[in-house]
């Protein structure tokens, strides 16, 4: 998209000219001969950058530039002067301006001074960001856990995450893994480079990896250009590797190589290349069984292994589950114009006594749900419903749940073909459905005489 840029200039052919060689260079140009007109274009919104002269009918460049700084203080603002005396440019930066130009000046220098001032705004766009991020989302008392067992585990990403060791989450799904790996990356050295997540359950197998490490041009048929892989994307930053038990055993010994050499080349390619990039892995698998079963290296789980942090499940922290109801409460409460306020006793102890398959992520989607539907202010127990009450239920008894006159080996093929179906046939999001590895479900399949 274009960058919209406004100029102000009460000289007819001056600012017909600056019209037509901005419009040249690429930008969307809004124009206006004296203060007032520019006002009323500034109100619409939507710009990018002001260019503005000093000396204008009525209201001068400086009485418009205060005007601007109480419309959006962030818009950035370039004084052009014919009065190049310092004192002129020292009142109109301690005035606002990110900078100014003398006249008379050429496209180049004017180019320079608006790329200058733009790459600058960008910057401190993404600093504020970063720092919003920081300051809010992704410090541990942000996410929630009250409980000794979570207290463990941000005592443990306190300890690593100033170090460039690899750390591997465990956990089932919907714990927040992702949330632990960012808060490593974000109170790390790293903090200002790149975070790059890798849904490896997502990638198809004949496509990893070509995401992962890139291609050049013409590697295979419709590559028609060179493309830099998520470790390049990656460099100096943190390489977020999720569900790293789904990734296969040819694209494994890559792995180990970008850990032990941090060096690769791209497929295509003979040149090698080198990288410094921190990997966070985090499985919802047993990789110590993926081992026994020879799906998962041994070499590269130990140097995954480095620093091991398992995440308990919502099931063995339950006195957490208030504290993350009150959060999500406020979470969503704009979504039902502030109705839902609160939840009742008898409602919060329905949630406690669940047994949480889902874990955090499956509660949060209970209280959105809960509250777009509930009828009064207060959540009741009638207005929580939980999806996998009877199966929970059945499991925490410790009694195995099947469906009335099924075996167990014909329940299981139902529930691989049910996977199946949901995933459209994509047997990596099938087999992590399931809580399989990729070859357990391979395996299987070939039991059923199903083509793997």
């Amino acid at each position: 998209m274009k960058k919209r840029l406004l100029v102000v200039e009460d000289e007819a052919n001056m600012l017909r000219v600056l019209e037509l060689q901005l419009a040249g260079a690429g930008f969307a140009v809004e124009k206006a001969s004296n203060a007032e007109q520019a006002l009323a274009i500034l109100e619409r919104g939507g710009l990018d950058l002001v260019l503005t002269d000093l000396r204008l009918p009525g209201m001068d460049g400086l009485q418009l530039l205060e005007r601007i700084r109480g419309i959006d203080a962030s818009l950035p603002v370039i004084i052009m002067t014919a009065f190049g005396t310092v004192e002129t440019a020292v009142q109109a930066m301690k005035a606002g301006a990110s900078d100014y130009i003398l006249k008379p000046f050429s496209l180049d220098d004017l180019m320079m001074t608006i790329d200058k001032v733009l790459e600058l705004h960008t910057l401190r766009d993404e600093n504020r960001r970063l720092k919003d991020e920081l300051g809010h989302k992704y410090q541990f008392d942000n996410i929630i856990g009250k409980s000794p067992k979570m207290q463990e585990v941000f005592a443990a990403v306190s300890r690593v995450a100033p170090t460039r060791a690899t750390v591997l989450l465990a956990g089932e799904s919907g714990i927040g893994k992702d949330l632990i790996a960012r808060a490593i990356h974000h109170h790390s050295p790293r903090r200002d480079r790149p975070f790059v997540k890798i849904n490896c359950s997502a990638l198809p197998e004949n496509l990893m990896e070509s995401e992962l490490f890139g291609y050049e041009k013409g590697a295979f048929t419709g590559a028609a250009s060179a493309r830099a892989g998520k470790f390049e994307q990656a460099d100096g930053g943190t390489a977020f590797l999720d569900e790293i038990g789904d990734v296969p055993p040819p694209v494994q010994v890559k792995l180990l190589r970008v850990l032990q050499e941090r060096e690769f080349e791209r497929l295509g390619s003979n040149k090698t290349l080198r990288v410094d990039v921190r990997v966070i892995a985090a499985t919802n698998q047993d990789l110590r069984a993926a081992l026994e079963q020879g799906a998962f290296r041994e070499d590269l789980y130990y140097r995954l292994n480095v620093v091991p942090i398992n995440i308990p499940p919502l099931r063995e922290r339950k006195e957490d589950i208030p504290y993350l109801v009150e959060h999500f409460l406020g979470k969503y409460s704009e979504e039902t114009g502030g109705r839902v306020r609160s939840i009742t006793p008898a409602a919060m102890e329905k949630l406690i006594a669940y047994h949480w398959p889902g874990n955090v992520r499956e509660l949060e989607n209970i209280i959105q749900r809960a509250m777009v539907l509930a009828p009064g202010p207060a959540l009741e127990p009638g207005d929580i419903q939980l999806d996998s009450e009877r199966r929970a239920a059945a499991t925490a008894d410790g009694v195995p749940f099947l469906p009335e006159g099924m075996t167990l080996d014909q329940y299981e093929q139902q529930l691989i073909r049910e996977a199946l179906r949901r995933c459209d046939g994509n047997k990596s999001q099938a087999a992590r459905l399931l809580g399989l590895t990729r070859n357990a479900l391979r395996y299987r399949l070939t039991q059923m005489g199903i083509e793997a």
